[in-house]
């Protein structure tokens, strides 16, 4: 018989937990009697919650201090840009179950692009280039890696990526960091991105298992059934099996099994049409076609993670390429301690399991509450200048 024993988790355990967190592994330090370190947090955990500046958080909070007092301790606290790329990944495995650490799971890797209209701030490399997106081909751009476990996703490692920077040395990294905290993938779900020789070799000498979306390059040609190129499998009516060779610039061989998975998908009505996925695998061999399907789908929750990522992310119009990545990472701090809320908190144990219960609280509530708590503390503006009064 389940216990009827209930507890309640509100704004200020939600905020002491983050708060916590974030000056554990940042050190953060104030700037003046007034700036302290626990105001400068509370006031970012501020922003984040309202998807807001620095600015407008210090013009709506009665009792904070200013935007430059707070963008002057940022600048005198943070250390250099690596450094503080190192303290968020400390900080994103702070809330890290044991069992993630004790056995393999899925961990799939992709890059969010920040769209960004200004000049670099130091050097070209920061701005990454792509596709046109929100009126631009200039981003600021972020790899991450997260653990897939029924329905859980943490985020175990995040850092910056650089234009020109090759994807087997950001790759790499993500894991090495994944690595240093105790994070071992079972296998690697990649975007199309990475489909690359370089990366493919890197993860076969590395022994990682993957799979990924095969990407098509080049032009197409005239007679896919006689083409050597991927776009060959493309061409095929049922699912199958084969195995698919090719070289890069500098002619290093790269060989990956094929995976084809053809058919009608999504909701069913007259407006299905076959489609024809192709995926490439290396490492184990997949129980079957349909198998490939619906494990890297499970990579598009990877996409959720970015929306809640940008629920919580501070805007800013700064071109300092610091600041940027500490916001990132405060979001995604945020959204781990979501996770581990649900986990060790909200969920209720059955059988040794956790049945999730989102409805007891939602990734945007849990801001709302972050948004309370500052404005109790500090007393807010619910008022603005006026040339007239109001009429009666």
């Amino acid at each position: 018989m389940r216990s009827r024993t209930k507890y309640s988790v509100g704004s200020r355990e939600v905020h002491d937990r983050a708060a916590g967190i974030i000056q554990e592994h940042l050190r953060l330090t104030g700037h003046g009697s007034k700036c302290t370190a626990s105001v400068l947090i509370t006031i970012l955990l501020y922003a984040a919650s309202r998807i807001t500046s620095i600015f407008d958080a210090c013009q709506r909070l009665s009792a904070a201090p200013s935007d430059q007092a707070l963008r002057d301790a940022l600048r005198k606290t943070l250390p250099p840009i690596d450094e503080t790329e190192r303290r968020l990944n400390a900080g994103l495995a702070a809330d890290l179950p044991k069992a993630l650490r004790k056995r393999r799971y899925p961990v799939a890797i992709d890059l969010t692009l920040i769209p960004y209209h200004g000049e670099p701030y130091r050097s070209p490399e920061e701005i990454y280039r792509g596709e046109p997106k929100s009126g631009t081909s200039h981003f600021h751009a972020y790899a991450t890696a997260y653990v897939v476990r029924e329905g859980r996703r943490f985020t175990v490692a995040v850092r910056r990526v650089l234009y020109g920077e090759p994807m087997k040395e950001v790759i790499q990294r993500l894991l090495q960091q994944a690595g240093r905290i105790g994070v071992k993938p079972r296998y690697l779900l990649l975007d199309r991105g990475f489909y690359s020789v370089e990366v493919i070799r890197y993860l076969q000498v590395a022994r990682y298992r993957f799979l990924m979306p095969v990407a098509r390059r080049g032009r197409k040609p005239r007679d896919l059934k006689k083409s050597k190129s991927v776009w060959r499998f493309f061409a095929w009516k049922r699912s199958g099996w084969s195995e698919h060779r090719w070289r890069n610039a500098d002619g290093r061989l790269a060989t990956v099994g094929i995976c084809v998975v053809h058919g009608r998908f999504g909701k069913r009505g007259k407006g299905r049409r076959p489609q024809t996925f192709v995926y490439a695998y290396w490492g184990f061999r997949p129980a079957s076609c349909e198998w490939v399907r619906e494990t890297y789908r499970r990579r598009f929750a990877i996409e959720t993670t970015y929306r809640q990522m940008n629920q919580a992310r501070i805007r800013t119009c700064t071109r300092d390429p610091l600041l940027r990545l500490l916001f990132v990472g405060l979001a995604l701090i945020l959204r781990n301690v979501w996770v581990w809320l649900h986990l060790l908190c909200l969920g209720i144990s059955h059988r040794g399991r956790v049945e999730l219960r989102l409805e007891r609280l939602r990734f945007r509530r849990m801001l709302v509450w972050l948004q309370h708590y500052a404005e109790k503390l500090f007393g807010f503006h619910d008022f603005t200048v006026a040339e007239r009064p109001m009429p009666p």
